[in-house]
């Protein structure tokens, strides 16, 4: 399975962008899909994640009303929608897939693959 993060970029406070992911493989439908977050000097953090139909999402707390994540299985694409940004939310953003099952969707190891990453940096 290979990721294909796009949509980083430079935005002013209070502004949106929405961050693609791009999955190769025919069983996309079958990932539990995840977005992580990297700030310099930071660990890697839990953002959202979205269970295979996308029936059930979950968010970290920092960006609940905010971010949307969502998913298209015809086009093997999961999208992070961000509202509302933040200085605080610049980082470099990750997208995993989980091959398994919905369970520890908000801890890293449980994800199997990762895209590059795409940075979004937020000006005040």
């Amino acid at each position: 399975v290979q990721l294909q993060a796009s949509g980083g970029g430079l935005v002013q406070a209070g502004g949106s962008l929405r961050l693609s992911c791009a999955a190769s493989g025919r069983t996309f439908s079958r990932y539990v899909m995840g977005w992580f977050r990297q700030a310099p000097g930071k660990e890697r953090e839990f953002v959202a994640a979205i269970s295979w139909t996308g029936s059930r999402t979950h968010y970290a707390d920092s960006v609940k009303g905010r971010f949307t994540i969502s998913r298209d299985n015809a086009k093997n694409t999961v999208y992070l929608q961000i509202n509302s940004l933040k200085p605080e939310d610049t980082a470099v953003y990750y997208c995993a897939a989980d091959t398994s099952y919905y369970s520890d969707y908000d801890k890293a190891p449980s994800y199997d693959y990762w895209g590059q990453g795409t940075l979004v940096t937020v000006s005040s």
